[in-house]
């Protein structure tokens, strides 16, 4: 029986000119010369808004956007969606001082995350911003650094459901997780902070990321309101604040399919007003990154040598898994697939051949692509790695072997 071979779903995004892509609206080979070295990121900041104002189209009016900043916290991009979105989350105090540098307001900020120190404790609450509490040991040292500041600390709970987003590529809820605080200890905890001097928001239920089921999506935010609802009513006062996650993912390997965003908005909009009826004055935000971001970037790095080895073709780049962990597999894959990977300066190509791209690691983990029919490259031509806008150089291990770091550029 034939083996039948998946094929990615097409890289649209990007336009050609002369059979090379353009970014930003200018060709590769010409923005390679502008930045002046490989390997280098690129992100269009045309997309990014863009795929702002899709979102915006078929939201709910209601629900903000809030961005989360782990998935690219390149301060150009930060700073370029600091004017198109509701909000930015923040993950440490280095994302916390980027945010701050763009124009959105500290109270717009949210700062989530296990393990916080205490120094970290004192810099958002300084900073006005929203803590997303993760455990009752840490709502009690955010109570007491409060004190000793002389300021009332904003706090949410992060709220771990009993229930998870079916079919991500990362769950983070459901069963024992290191995040948040299991719901069936909310109420007690919200007993508790009765009596501590602090400005309760309300919750942040985050359940998982990269999913393209629509009907897992919406599932999980009808479960997630029902449990925000239920939860609000256990608290001392309204919540002003429901953050029911995000998960919408992106399609990365052959086989995957764009998510059906109209159809979770559909039903998001049937949630939102039942909602409204129940908690009228609390503000709902969807919490996005990767879906906001990653098909805006690409990994672009240069063919060193075109090297035959027992009948395969490897195209060695100076490139790899030091950069973009991600695209070789390594950031959380458990059976390798390839990312959509083209000749960047010649994507059509007059002559087409099966290649493995690598990089110029002393690792067999170094490899970009495996065994993928693309354009015939020459030694000086440009790969390109798609869907690169997320996840990629802050995710990747940048010290191994000590090569230069790549360049990041918005254009």
């Amino acid at each position: 029986m034939k083996k039948i071979l998946l094929k990615h779903a097409p890289m649209t995004q990007f336009s050609l000119n002369e059979d090379c892509l353009q970014i930003g609206g200018m060709s590769l080979s010409q923005l390679a010369q502008r930045v002046g070295a490989t390997p280098f990121y690129a992100y269009d900041r045309q997309l990014i808004t863009d795929r702002v104002a899709l979102l915006r189209k078929y939201l709910p009016p209601e629900v903000q956007i809030r961005y989360s900043m782990k998935a690219n916290p390149m301060p150009a991009v930060v700073q370029h969606l600091a004017a198109i979105v509701d909000g930015i989350d923040v993950a440490s105090v280095g994302e916390l001082r980027v945010a701050l540098d763009t124009p959105i307001l500290p109270g717009q900020i949210s700062f989530a995350g296990p393990g916080k120190k205490d120094n970290e404790l004192s810099c958002a609450i300084a900073s006005g911003v929203t803590l997303n509490m993760e455990s009752e040991q840490e709502m009690e040292r955010i109570a007491i650094l409060g004190q000793h500041l002389g300021i009332c600390p904003k706090v949410a709970i992060r709220v771990n459901p009993n229930f998870e987003l079916k079919s991500s590529g990362m769950k983070m809820s459901g069963g024992a997780k290191q995040f948040g605080v299991d719901a069936e200890r909310v109420p007690s905890m919200l007993a508790r902070m009765h009596g501590l001097k602090l400005n309760f928001e309300g919750f942040h239920i985050f359940c998982g990321s990269q999913n393209l089921n629509a009907a897992a999506i919406q599932e999980a935010q009808e479960k997630t309101i029902q449990l925000g609802l239920s939860l609000a009513k256990q608290a001392s006062c309204p919540i002003r604040l429901l953050n029911i996650g995000g998960g919408f993912g992106i399609p990365y390997f052959p086989g995957d399919k764009e998510l059906d965003l109209k159809s979770v908005c559909k039903n998001l909009h049937r949630l939102i007003d039942e909602t409204k009826k129940h908690a009228p004055n609390t503000r709902i935000e969807i919490e996005l990154g990767r879906y906001i971001v990653a098909e805006s970037g690409i990994y672009v790095c240069r063919v060193l040598e075109r090297k035959i080895s027992r009948k395969r073709v490897f195209l060695i780049t100076d490139g790899g898994l030091h950069h973009h962990l991600a695209a070789s597999g390594n950031f959380g894959q458990v059976i390798r697939k390839n990312y959509p990977v083209v000749v960047g300066n010649k994507v059509v190509g007059h002559e087409r051949e099966s290649v493995t791209v690598v990089g110029p690691l002393c690792t067999p983990l170094d490899l970009l692509a495996d065994e993928v029919e693309m354009a015939k490259a020459d030694v000086g031509d440009l790969i390109v790695v798609f869907q690169s806008g997320a996840y990629g150089l802050t995710a990747s291990p940048t010290r191994f072997l000590n090569h230069p770091e790549p360049v990041e550029v918005l254009v």
